[in-house]
């Protein structure tokens, strides 16, 4: 009856490791924020792109990789995030070229193919961009609450 036991806590244990394998939450509101934060990351660079910035546009490598992480997960993203990846690398080959006009068109690919937009613009008269200190716009320029 020992050795009974012994077994069936040594198949507990071999299975233990696969419950430390969970990928985090995948909700629709974890996507939002991840397409939210990194998107207006990645958007922001349009400027740095046009003037053919590749150290600003280096610096942001883990927008590009965090945006790809966390707005395609799950089994039936998988070929939209592989799409990611692939517009990712060919920016990130065009800055080790060095060439402008590659990085440009590889931007651009990149934005229209994931739809990315940044935040907007609100002030406080123009609306409320977010209602409290946990969501995920606060801290950026679409963060203004209504006053009266």
């Amino acid at each position: 009856d020992v050795f009974g036991s012994i077994g069936v806590a040594a198949a507990g244990l071999a299975f233990a490791p696969a419950l430390a394998l969970a990928d985090g939450s995948t909700s629709k509101t974890t996507v939002q924020r991840s397409r939210g934060i990194y998107g207006d990351r990645i958007a922001s660079l349009a400027g740095a792109v046009a003037k053919g910035d590749f150290a600003a546009v280096s610096e942001e490598k883990n927008a590009f990789i965090l945006f790809n992480s966390g707005a395609y997960i799950g089994a039936k993203n998988k070929p939209k995030k592989a799409i990611a990846i692939e517009g990712t690398n060919a920016i990130f080959a065009a800055i080790r070229s060095q060439d402008k006009a590659a990085l440009k068109s590889a931007y651009d690919s990149y934005i229209k193919a994931n739809d990315i937009t940044g935040f907007p613009d609100i002030d406080n008269n123009g609306g409320q961009g977010y209602s409290n200190d946990f969501d995920f716009k606060v801290k950026t320029k679409s963060a203004a609450i209504y006053q009266r």
